[in-house]
Parts: C-alpha cells; structure tokens; sequence
C-alpha cells in the first residue's frame, strides 16, 4: 500500500469518527455542522478537520469556538476508538469551497440568464 493511500484511509476514518463525536456534542453555539474532510500531516501529530455550517457568519464563528473547545474531548474518545501510533491534534477550520462552489454556480446563473436574454432580443 502506497503512503497516499494510507494516508487517505487515515483521513476517511478520522473525518467518520471526528463526524460522530461532533453529532453527540451538546453545546448551544454549536450549529448544524457537517465535517466535510479531514487532512493530517504526515508525521500524524495534527489533522486539520474541515466543517460546513448553515446559516450566518456568526453562525460559523460560534460553531468554530465550539468545536475548538470540544477538540482535546473529540480527540481523546477519537484516540480510544481508533488504533494509531499517535492521536492527531485536531485543528478545526470552516471549509470554503461549498460556499465558492455556490458563488460560482450563481455566476454561471447569471451568465446563462443574459445569454437567454440576448438570444431574445435577437430574435
């Protein structure tokens, strides 16, 4: 097995068990999160735990403050369940390209909607 693959299987499993623990957390900042990746460096002593929140901006910074004080409990019920050499610390950080991917897909909208538009006043 390749490093890269192991690297991704560390990843997948950490984003599933990071995903269950973050569902039982009980904090009141803490929003509809979805853990969308996870990237641990090579030396397995950090992981960086991308998330997605709907709602607002502050929505999102009171989900980060949550999940930021709830990492070393995360991490320490993470390093019970699964089997690894070291438990990375866990870094949380809001994932932006759902957010790009909808801008851009409104822009290709827009795009689109003025096509439709110049077609018609051709015509």
């Amino acid at each position: 097995m390749s490093r890269g693959d192991r690297m991704r299987r560390v990843n997948s499993t950490l984003k599933e068990a990071i995903a269950e623990h973050v569902a039982d957390l009980k904090d009141p900042r803490l929003g509809f999160v979805t853990i969308t990746g996870v990237d641990t460096a090579p030396d397995l002593r950090v992981a960086r735990v991308y998330f997605s929140v709907l709602g607002t901006t502050e929505d999102r910074a009171s989900s980060l403050a949550a999940l930021t004080s709830a990492a070393s409990k995360i991490r320490t019920e993470v390093g019970q369940e699964i089997r690894m050499k070291f438990t990375p610390r866990l870094e949380f950080a809001f994932d932006e390209s759902i957010e790009r991917g909808a801008h851009i897909a409104a822009i290709l909208h827009d795009i689109e909607e003025e096509a439709a538009s110049a077609e018609d006043a051709d015509d």
